[in-house]
């Protein structure tokens, strides 16, 4: 990661992100019970939010047509990590160690540390990684 030689950057956070689907309230309750986190409507906009943190939301909204697909990734601990592949393992999830390609229902330890990946039903990759 390249940052400036002065480390007195302005602080940036990402408040939400808006990812397009099928079925809103549907795809926002599987990933909130993936992850362990709360999910509902918002109170701007006709969005079905997961509440991920104090400070992010992801915000799932109807679209018609096609639409690119988004890939999210989410880095967490150990023990959460553990906890939601074991969510993820028993919603019968495929999952994979790699970004694409088969479903290998492997998790990739080359990086040093621990990551999957699988997709939601309308199409979007999620990783997550420790």
């Amino acid at each position: 990661m390249t940052r400036p030689e002065d480390q007195s950057f302005v602080r940036i956070e990402l408040d939400h992100l808006l990812i397009p689907v099928r079925d809103r309230a549907g795809c926002a309750k599987r990933l909130a019970s993936l992850l362990g986190v709360g999910w509902g409507s918002r109170a701007l906009g006709s969005f079905t939010a997961v509440y991920v943190n104090d400070g992010l939301t992801i915000d799932f909204d109807e679209a018609e047509g096609d639409f690119p697909v988004q890939h999210c990734c989410f880095r967490v601990s150990e023990p959460t990590f553990d906890a939601i592949l074991g969510r993820i393992r028993a919603a019968g999830i495929a999952y994979r160690s790699t970004p694409h390609g088969p479903a290998d229902m492997q998790v990739n330890t080359a990086p040093g540390g621990r990551m999957v990946y699988w997709n939601e039903p309308a199409g979007h990759v999620w990783e997550l990684l420790t």
